[in-house]
């Protein structure tokens, strides 16, 4: 599935992921390829993206904010404060703050 996180000052990923799990106002939840659509409001916490096996981590970082999670080279982490989400024919797009 397609992932794309925005902030207002820059698009901080764009790619392939097999799963996402994002800090939702009632929980965290993860979304998988297929997944029922969605639109929620998210809550300060950390966006979990897992890349899809076949893509490459070399997309532009400008925000700095994107980082590897310890341990496992293809689980990335992102900071929120707040945002929304939506998933609709496996197509996420996070607009965080």
């Amino acid at each position: 599935m397609k992932l794309h996180i925005i902030t207002p000052q820059h698009v901080i990923f764009e790619g392939e992921v097999d799963s996402v799990s994002v800090p939702g106002k009632d929980g965290e939840f993860q979304m998988l390829n297929n997944h029922a659509p969605i639109v929620s409001s998210l809550d300060k916490g950390t966006i979990k993206i897992k890349l899809h096996s076949k893509t490459v981590a070399d997309f532009d970082n400008v925000s700095g904010k994107l980082e590897k999670a310890p341990g496992n080279e293809l689980v990335y982490l992102f900071e929120v404060s707040g945002g929304v989400v939506e998933m609709s024919n496996n197509v996420v797009t996070i607009l965080a703050n």
